[in-house]
């Protein structure tokens, strides 16, 4: 029995309809939570301005995430380094506050959205609570440090991209008008 070059095409047609639904299947992303740590600069509003359209797409929650770094003081008299646990409470408490005012200025209603202040250091926590909020992806702004300020400061950015268990969106500082 000869294929005919008319039901050939038929069939060539019908191998590539199937073919792009089982890539249509598989390419779809599901994003359901997204972290986005905030150190109240410019730069990481600017990320959050990304990330709340993108959890409208996909019907995702928003994570907002501040660390407090330890205040560790340098060693006067002998007596070694001076840690004032205070200022750290204070900073978490103001900082919880910003958070929930941010939510509501940038966020409002538009997406569920949740605030969270950690103490340590900044990249180590914010992968952990990527892990303790099982998020599906994080968007992280950069400072565009480079150079002696990149390596004094290092970048908290590049070290979650480095660490992350998840996909990491990072949001570059925007270019100044010229």
């Amino acid at each position: 029995m000869k294929h005919t070059s008319r039901s050939r095409k038929r069939r060539a047609k019908r191998v590539r309809g199937i073919s792009k639904v089982r890539r249509a299947k598989k390419s779809q992303l599901s994003i359901q939570r997204i972290l986005v740590p905030i150190d109240f600069s410019v730069h990481s509003k600017n990320a959050l301005r990304y990330a709340v359209p993108m959890a409208e797409q996909f019907g995702a929650s928003l994570h907002l995430v501040y660390v407090v770094e330890p205040t560790i003081y340098p060693a006067d008299l002998g007596f070694g380094q001076v840690v004032f646990p205070g200022v750290e409470e204070e900073l978490s408490t103001k900082s919880a506050e910003e958070l929930k005012s941010l939510i509501e200025d940038e966020i409002g209603d538009r997406v569920k959205a949740f605030s969270g202040v950690r103490t340590g250091k900044p990249h180590q926590e914010i992968l952990q609570e990527a892990v303790e909020q099982n998020v599906d992806l994080i968007v992280v702004a950069t400072h565009g440090h480079t150079g002696v300020e990149h390596m004094l400061f290092g970048s908290t950015a590049e070290r979650v991209v480095r660490n992350a268990n998840c996909p990491v969106l990072t949001i570059r500082p925007q270019a100044e008008s010229r």
